[in-house]
């Protein structure tokens, strides 16, 4: 753990190297949503519940897979106490959680996944897919924390950019168990070639965590 808390505390160009990401996030990104606080908190409590629920559905695929069951088990609990945080974070600014919004980041990183293939290969996919997510989380964390005005938040974004960083490694790792190191670094370069299309088209807002 020591070793990510030093990657996430390098400079932003270094780690989003370090992290894989091709193209960092839009500067403006953080200015605009320090202005809209509560639509990011509100997103990012449901970013938690939904890494959760992903965690979740593939212990539930894969209840055969005693490593995957042993490494997603104690990540499952942690997002949920990330959710609860978020809450917790709405609550003492008097806010509330609010309706969830559409995830166009995620729904485009769905379209990176490969049809078909094996069962592992299918599996793979998600893996990958979960570790991106994780990753640019890894980053949009960081920001918060370097930049944002409220002390409070500050610290809490110090903490959870250190735990998404974790389990971006634990998913990368996961992965390679199963395909190999070199099919999962190839497979894994295309993914952040296309994941860095996405963030470029994607509109800079302020009411979403991604």
């Amino acid at each position: 753990m020591n070793s990510w808390l030093y990657l996430c505390g390098m400079s932003e160009k270094f780690t989003n190297h370090m992290l894989g990401l091709q193209l960092p996030t839009d500067p403006r990104w953080v200015n605009i949503a320090q202005m809209n606080i509560e639509d990011i908190l509100v997103d990012h409590a449901y970013c938690e519940q939904k890494a959760a629920s992903s965690c979740i559905s593939l212990i539930v695929q894969y209840p055969d897979k005693k490593d995957l069951v042993d490494m997603m088990t104690p990540v499952v609990a942690e997002e949920w106490s990330h959710f609860e945080r978020v809450i917790e974070q709405l609550n003492k600014r008097g806010m509330k959680l609010g309706k969830q919004r559409k995830d166009e980041y995620v729904i485009r990183l769905q379209g990176i996944l490969k049809k078909g293939g094996g069962r592992e290969e299918q599996l793979v996919e998600k893996l990958l897919m979960n570790a991106l997510i994780e990753a640019r989380s890894c980053e949009r964390f960081k920001m918060l924390h370097l930049h944002i005005e409220d002390g409070e938040l500050k610290k809490f974004y110090y903490e959870l950019m250190v735990s998404e960083a974790g389990h971006y490694k634990n998913f990368l790792s996961l992965a390679k168990s199963y395909m190999g190191e070199e099919y999962v670094s190839k497979r894994w370069k295309e993914f952040l070639v296309e994941e860095a299309k996405i963030i470029e088209s994607l509109e800079v807002r302020g009411d979403r965590m991604h």
